[in-house]
């Protein structure tokens, strides 16, 4: 499905950024706000369901690898968008703004995701908490697709391998959460895993706890 707004293919390095914008808004239409890392799946879902009145605008993705800038990029979004939409909402978990999100996102008067990061609504926000595994490294399908630019360049660690076991030594295990049944991918996400040299798991979640929230919106 082709990406919402013009401005050239939604390729992952387009996602990871700049985002895009959305299209001119009719009246009584939706609006997500979303990291540019979600759009895949955010669009794979609109489309499944005929979710024709809802539209996406995506943050850069690689706000990821700085979370005290995401807190003023949602503010800033939903001033420059909230008077073209019926409602607007953030689909943002905490994502390592220890509650700022949150607060400006109660004091702005939008919903956003509950959860403290992609990892855990895409496991089930229940399921994640109880699983409790402090010494596993997750990647979604998009991270995999982006683990140089999010990971491996980002840490030196194409500069400077031996700081792996600096950055990895008290990892048991990388664990991918699989969005979609693509076994490139897996090979693709067990190759970084030999890359940090930590054990392989993988994890079909689908779109966890996302897909309820989106589904929650949506109907409203």
């Amino acid at each position: 499905m082709p990406p919402p707004a013009p401005g050239g293919a939604l390729t992952d390095s387009r996602l990871t950024e700049e985002g895009f914008a959305p299209p001119v808004a009719a009246p009584g239409r939706i609006l997500l706000i979303a990291c540019g890392a979600l759009a895949r799946e955010i669009l794979a879902l609109r489309q499944a369901n005929g979710w024709d009145h809802i539209d996406l605008t995506c943050l850069p993705a690689i706000l990821h690898n700085h979370p005290d800038r995401i807190t003023e990029a949602v503010e800033t979004a939903v001033d420059a968008h909230r008077a073209r939409y019926r409602t607007i909402y953030v689909v943002y978990a905490d994502c390592g703004t220890g509650g700022r999100l949150a607060a400006a996102c109660a004091r702005l008067g939008v919903e956003m995701v509950a959860g403290p990061h992609c990892y855990s609504f895409f496991e089930g926000n229940a399921r994640f908490a109880a699983e409790d595994e402090p010494t596993a490294f997750y990647l979604t399908d998009f991270l995999v697709r982006q683990f140089d630019a999010f990971v491996w360049r980002p840490l030196q660690l194409d500069r400077h391998p031996e700081l792996r076991d600096l950055y990895f030594g008290n990892y048991t295990k990388l664990v991918y959460q699989a969005q979609t049944e693509d076994a490139a991918l897996t090979e693709r996400a067990r190759a970084c895993a030999d890359r940090l040299g930590l054990n392989f798991e993988r994890r079909s979640t689908g779109y966890g706890d996302l897909e309820t929230t989106l589904r929650d919106w949506a109907g409203r």
